[in-house]
């Protein structure tokens, strides 16, 4: 989808409109309402300010100090009204100010909140993120590149430059509709070549807005592209760091540095010119804004000035003149002030809005693929089976297939013929394949060859995806000794990012702890000891049989200490370019 302006409110409101109907809809609405009264309130002043700096003006140029005093720090009951003075006018609008920002701060923090704890559920909820992980290389225009600044970073920008350009966008317009009037009768008409102008000066102000808007819009459109590009390139550069920060002694091992930095200095390299491509648009940009800027403030002064030679106007009216036209003219020109928000902004939305595709159509596909049962019995069956890659092609068929409780099973067969698809499709989590799936009743656990440690301390490791809290110090501590692990018993309370702080073996060590602290009736080993040396993984599979006794082992491996400590052999073979199938091995 090409990001553009014209689409902009639409798609705003799109984002938006499912918070304000949300269950926190009255606080929200609630909230807004109070602010924009704040905004009108201070639009209010202004069109009071207006007038109270011509009664001030006037007082300079007639000497009158009572006036001026009053003006300046009580108010005016004189000819011309009530007229209240400036320091009352200023506490006031410094009140209503503070406590807009305080009132939007408060709302922007509860709407990224909702906002965040949606999208989050909605891109976890039927796996939508692992569908999008498989089927998609992380493309920018399939709306699945980098979730995580999507869902922290996008968010955020979303919610505060909605608030802030929309209520500044309001502001404008009633600006607009306050002072129009005020400068209509203050400009009075203007005869050009026989013609009467009425309002000449908003008109003036409507040509020159006019002529601004077209010329912003013709030189930074290109803006919105590079804009969004960039938010692209940031965090592919981020992502890069992220890796590596992750796989720190993978990189040193391998001597992998200068490699890094080719990739490093590569990615950069794209947010350099992509930035030198804003930099253009940019310099462009200023330059005319800032020398619209420069002439919209003496532009209503010289058009105001034979009237004040020729007497007809005084001085306060003068700089009234001026402070409405500039009030019009910076109202019409709002576009212009804001055009490289609006370019960032449209990019945030694009964003957002192709990763909330990406996982409406990931849910939507949710029900495709095997379809999974839950068996009444404890026992597996599959019939049926056709699993398939994201690119179509099928990797492994199968009519029938049933793994039975109590009894192990080791899955063997060469590289690429399907063994992790299969215990993927097996915990019904692959969503691209055919046939009906009937899942064993009970509980289950699935460790793959690299364990998935979250963030926290020993303990909260140990025990995911339980919390920890559900098992005692003690429990933890005799797991890992089972494991191998006793010397970490004593740090258990430790917070550390264990997935670089343990070796590979330490690792699925510890991935194996899980399985004697949760007991399920499955547990299934995706190659969860090949980093183990091979007496200590036919060790480990031991050890696991007898303590737990209850639970069905199901294995892929390849070490023949393994395979027989297994009852069934079930071996995957491929013949030709074909789908691989299982067998039983002899």
């Amino acid at each position: 989808m090409q990001p553009s302006l014209m689409t902009l409110p639409r798609d705003a409101w799109r984002l938006a409109r499912p918070y304000f109907q949300s269950e926190e809809r009255w606080s929200a609405r609630g909230k807004l309402a109070a602010i924009i009264v704040l905004n009108l309130a201070m639009v209010g002043m202004d069109v009071v300010l207006n007038f109270c700096n011509r009664a001030f003006y006037n007082s300079l140029q007639d000497k009158d100090w009572d006036s001026f005093i009053h003006l300046l720090l009580s108010w005016q009951n004189g000819k011309g009204g009530f007229m209240p003075g400036f320091m009352g006018i200023a506490i006031v609008y410094i009140v209503v100010a503070v406590y807009r920002t305080y009132l939007n701060q408060w709302l922007q923090i509860g709407w990224r909140q909702w906002m965040t704890a949606n999208l989050l559920q909605d891109w976890l909820a039927d796996r939508a993120y692992y569908r999008i992980s498989l089927q998609t290389g992380g493309n920018a225009t399939d709306g699945t590149d980098n979730p995580d600044q999507r869902i922290a970073e996008d968010l955020r920008d979303f919610v505060g430059n909605t608030l802030g350009l929309s209520l500044d966008l309001l502001s404008n317009v009633v600006t607009l509709f306050s002072f129009i009037t005020i400068l209509w009768t203050l400009s009075g008409p203007v005869e050009i070549l026989g013609v009467t102008i009425p309002g000449f000066m908003v008109w003036a102000a409507l040509g020159y807005a006019l002529v601004g808007t077209l010329a912003t819009h013709l030189i930074g459109q290109k803006l919105v592209f590079l804009r969004f590009r960039q938010q692209r390139v940031e965090a592919d550069f981020r992502f890069s760091l992220v890796r590596l920060r992750e796989n720190l002694e993978g990189v040193a091992l391998y001597g992998g540095e200068a490699r890094e930095s080719q990739g490093l200095a590569s990615r950069f390299t794209a947010i350099r010119d992509n930035w030198l491509g804003i930099m253009q648009r940019t310099k462009l940009l200023n330059g005319l804004v800032a020398g619209y800027s420069q002439v919209s403030g003496i532009f209503p002064i010289v058009v105001a000035a034979p009237r004040f030679f020729a007497g007809t106007l005084d001085l306060g009216g003068l700089t009234q003149t001026a402070g409405a036209f500039g009030s019009v003219q910076g109202a019409m020109s709002w576009f212009i002030t804001s055009y490289a928000e609006l370019a960032a902004y449209r990019a945030t939305i694009n964003r957002l809005i192709l990763f909330r595709d990406a996982i409406d159509a990931a849910r939507a596909a949710y029900s495709e693929g095997v379809q999974v049962k839950r068996a009444k019995g404890l026992d597996y069956a599959l019939d049926n089976i056709e699993l398939r890659l994201p690119t179509g092609r099928v990797l492994l068929a199968q009519d029938k297939l049933a793994l039975n409780h109590g009894h192990s099973t080791v899955f063997t067969g060469r590289s690429g013929t399907g063994k992790s698809t299969l215990f993927r499709a097996l915990a019904g989590i692959w969503p691209f394949g055919s046939g009906v799936l009937e899942a064993a009743a009970g509980t289950h656990l699935f460790l793959p060859q690299r364990p998935y440690f979250p963030q926290g301390t020993l303990k909260d490791a140990v025990c995911y995806p339980a919390e920890a809290a559900k098992f005692s110090d003690q429990q933890i501590v005799e797991a890992l000794e089972r494991v191998g692990l006793g010397p970490l018993s004593d740090q258990i309370d430790t917070a550390d990012v264990w997935s670089q702080r343990l070796s590979g073996g330490e690792q699925q060590r510890l991935a194996l702890a899980r399985a004697l602290l949760i007991q399920p009736d499955w547990l299934f080993l995706d190659e969860a000891t090949a980093s183990l040396d091979s007496d200590s993984e036919a060790e480990i599979i031991a050890m696991l049989r007898d303590c737990l006794p209850n639970t069905t082992i199901v294995s892929i491996a390849h070490r023949n200490d393994v395979i027989a400590q297994h009852e069934r052999e079930m071996k995957l073979v491929r013949e030709g370019d074909g789908p691989a199938r299982v067998v039983q091995a002899a």
